[in-house]
Formats: C-alpha cells, structure tokens, sequence
C-alpha cells in the first residue's frame, strides 16, 4: 500500500508555512493521540501524522520531499540511460524543478473529510461532576436536498468541462533554456473539480451543500472540567465527493459555585464554627455533593485547621477513582453580645488569667517598639 502524500496527511497546502504545518500537526496528534483516541486505527493515523510532521517540519527534508516525493532520490536511477524511481520521463522530471509538483498534485476529485466543528457548552458546576445527556443544536453544512448535492437544477446534471476535459488540469507550455516545458496547472475554468454546472440549482446556488440546524444528542461524562472537550464522531461537515464527515468538538465552560471550588478530582469548601464548638469540640454537618456527612470537630480546634473526606469529590473522567473533599475551618467571632454574654467572658477571662485588652500590651505597641530598637 501506498503511502499518503504527507501535505494531505496533515490537511494543509503544499506551500503552507511552518506555523500551519505545526498548528496542524498539534490539532491531528491531539485528536488522534492513543491515551485519548480509542479507536482501532488511532495509533496507525498518529504514527503516519507524526511521520508527515518530521518531514514537513525540517526544511532541508521538506525540500527533498518537494522534489522526489516518497522516492528515495540515491535509488532509481539505472542503467539502460532510463530514469526509474517514479519519474515517467523528461516531462516529469522538468514539472518536479519547474512547479509541477513532481506529479504528487491533489486529485481535485478525490473524497475528502469534511471539516470539523467546534461547540461551547456552559454547564453547571454538578452537571460538570456528575454528567448529563442532553440536546444540542448546531448550524451545519449538509448535502441539498434539491439536486442531492450535485449543485445542478433538478432534471440536468453537471457536464464535462470542455477546456481540460474532466482532468482538473490544464497543460501550459513554457520555452526555456532547456527547450519546451510542459507544467500542468488547476483549471480556472472549473477550478480543478473537472465539470461544469450549466443551470445551477436554485435552492443552493450550485454549491451542492445548504446551511442547516441539526439537533445532536450528547453524553456529558461524569469529571469533565472546564476547557475539556469531548469528540462526537462524524458529526462536522459533510465530506467532499464522497469523502467521511468530519467531527463535532464540544469544549465545556463549567459555571463557578457558590460553595464549592474545584482542583482536578477533589472540591474544596470553608465551613465556618462558633467560638463554643473550637474551644468544646462538636460534630457538624457538613454539605457535600454526595449529600451531607458528620465531620468531628476537636476540642481546640484553631481557624485554618483542614479535614479531608474522602471519595468525596469529583469522579475521575476517565474513571480512575474518585477524588476528596477537603475542608478549611473558620473560627467566626461573635460581633453582637449582650451584657450577659460578655460578663461570661470576662469571667472567662479572669479565670484563665487573662486580663481586658486595655490592660494588656497591644500588638500594635510591640511593633512599634521593633522598629525603635527597644
């Protein structure tokens, strides 16, 4: 078999820049990648992604690759005063250093992928964690329904472009140094697709393709976080002349929660304690997204102290497990006391030794003294 022309593998021109080769080459790999495409042949389409960008990426291979194709240019040429190695004569050999591609040119006609789509998703914080199914509706390029996407007027079909006679290519004779060169060129008259569409159809203009709005049913896995993506196969554009549609991408924005914050796999939430239960110690209840627990709280217990409850959090979107939530307590001081309130506590205080702060050096005075050098 055969291998691909390495400009197609990638899906960019053959005169693309490096910054489209890479960016080309960072999307297929992404798709394609083995620990995240699960498809039977995955591995085979990032090896041979991979093998183009090699190539394409290095000038100096790029420029060979220009030249011979996949040929090995220290092979193929034998004796007999014949040129092997792929090339079909002087013609070949002067279209290869003079922009005829060397005979590599795209078939104008040949399927191709239709384009891939991308869609944002805003969902809630929950249906991030635990998943959902619902329906989307994206606008998307499908076949006409009119001329079942020739682009011709029902009851005419498109003809035979007379100027390259179906081929696509146009042959343009040049007079150089070296004599007479033939190089083949795109046909302008149908722009490479080798027919000609005499009475277009009304419904799509000829393009054999109408904007339509399609409802898609999506499976939201349980863990997915913000920025994620999830690949819904062959749900992009229509392929070309015959050629597989491409795919629907759907990124998801996750809403913030007025509790809860997110890290990977594990939540984190602040829960705030009274004076009594710090100093007592007490069991609370403690909201989660499984519903609510029992946490012990310790006697002393200082603001900042953390506890973790574990299999609390997130399911791990590729089901390894499910991450822990953890908790940060807060101590809260009491603001509005009454009289009887505070004669406890300055019972409390008296017992303790402590004594008002009007009595006791402030924090504020020790600074001071710090900075005088007392």
């Amino acid at each position: 078999m055969s291998k691909r022309d390495y400009y197609e593998v990638l899906g960019v021109e053959n005169g693309a820049s490096k910054d489209e080769i890479k960016k080309a080459y960072r999307k297929l790999s992404k798709k394609y990648h083995p620990d995240i495409n699960k498809e039977a042949d995955a591995n085979e389409k990032f090896k041979e992604i991979s093998e183009a960008y090699e190539v394409l990426s290095d000038e100096q291979k790029r420029a060979q690759y220009d030249r011979f194709g996949h040929t090995d240019p220290n092979q193929g040429f034998g004796g007999g005063g014949d040129f092997g190695g792929g090339f079909g004569g002087f013609e070949d050999i002067f279209n290869t250093f003079f922009g005829g591609g060397g005979g590599r040119r795209r078939d104008p006609n040949a399927p191709r992928a239709g384009a891939d789509l991308q869609y944002t998703m805003s969902v809630t914080f929950e249906e991030a964690v635990f998943g959902k199914e619902t329906d989307i509706e994206i606008p998307k390029e499908e076949e006409c329904d009119t001329c079942d996407g020739s682009g011709a007027k029902p009851g005419t079909k498109p003809e035979t472009c007379k100027h390259c006679q179906g081929t696509g290519q146009l042959n343009v004779e040049q007079n150089t140094p070296f004599g007479r060169i033939v190089n083949r060129r795109v046909c302008h008259h149908c722009h490479g697709t080798g027919k000609f569409i005499k009475e277009k159809c009304n419904t799509c203009g000829g393009n054999g393709k109408v904007q339509k709005r399609r409802k898609i049913h999506v499976k939201i896995p349980a863990g997915i976080d913000e920025g994620q993506q999830l690949r819904v196969s062959g749900q992009g554009e229509p392929g070309v002349n015959g050629g597989p549609p491409g795919d629907l991408y759907v990124v998801f924005h996750v809403r913030s929660h007025e509790f809860f914050e997110r890290d990977g796999d594990d939540i984190y939430c602040e829960m705030p304690i009274t004076f009594v239960q710090s100093a007592l110690g007490d069991e609370i209840e403690v909201p989660t997204l499984h519903g609510k627990v029992k946490l012990k709280v310790p006697a002393g217990t200082q603001t900042g102290t953390k506890f973790r409850l574990r299999g609390k959090g997130v399911p791990n979107v590729r089901g390894y497990g499910t991450g822990d939530q953890h908790i940060r307590v807060k101590v809260v001081t009491p603001t509005k006391l009454t009289d009887k309130q505070k004669e406890l506590l300055r019972e409390f205080a008296d017992i303790t030794g402590q004594v008002p702060d009007e009595q006791h050096e402030s924090f504020f005075d020790k600074v001071k003294r710090a900075f005088k050098g007392e």
